[in-house]
């Protein structure tokens, strides 16, 4: 009788307990989405890109075309298949150059790392911007892939901060 009442006794524990403690989930994936922007995004678009042999890298350039921003919005980061890179402004689009984290010399998609925040489909992307201090998230759920290009000596540098702002031209400049 006395491990009859052990067991039962046991039992109710464990479903107290349980019922206590919730099993704990990534905190960005029970975000909600933002279906309305304070900015327009026109068509989104992806490059692969391949770098040299020496070099032995892999990545995606991602254009996002962005209208109509507010002054209180700066955009963020991009994640995109499981990648995630800083969105910089070029003219009238935003573009981040996501590097691959495993070497080789063709695309294979990033193994998902463990504090990745988002599952995604391969065309689809979520973007993370600032509004009025606070952090927001909008899915874009289908993006457009253009012909990948080839960098023999590694990423696009074109796209970097510290690049120079000259860049060469084929137009001819008029005096």
């Amino acid at each position: 009788m006395k491990s009859l009442k052990k067991v039962t006794f046991t039992m109710a524990f464990v479903a107290i307990i349980s019922t206590t403690f919730q099993c704990a989930s990534p905190k960005v994936a029970a975000t909600q989405f933002e279906i309305q922007t304070p900015f327009n995004i026109k068509t989104v678009s992806f490059q692969e890109w391949y770098a040299g042999i020496k070099v032995g890298t892999t990545g995606l350039n991602v254009y996002l075309p962005v209208t109509n921003i507010s002054q209180n919005v700066t955009i963020d980061s991009i994640y995109f298949r499981n990648l995630k890179g800083k969105l910089e402004r070029k003219d009238s689009r935003y573009v981040a150059v996501l590097q691959n984290t495993t070497k080789g010399y063709t695309f294979k998609k990033s193994e998902r790392p463990d504090d990745y925040p988002f599952t995604l489909k391969d065309y689809e992307c979520v973007i993370s911007y600032i509004e009025n201090g606070v952090v927001k998230y909008h899915k874009i759920t289908q993006l457009n892939e253009v012909a990948g290009t080839y960098y023999e000596n590694g990423p696009p540098s074109i796209y970097l901060k510290a690049a120079s702002s000259g860049m060469a031209t084929l137009d001819d400049d008029e005096d």
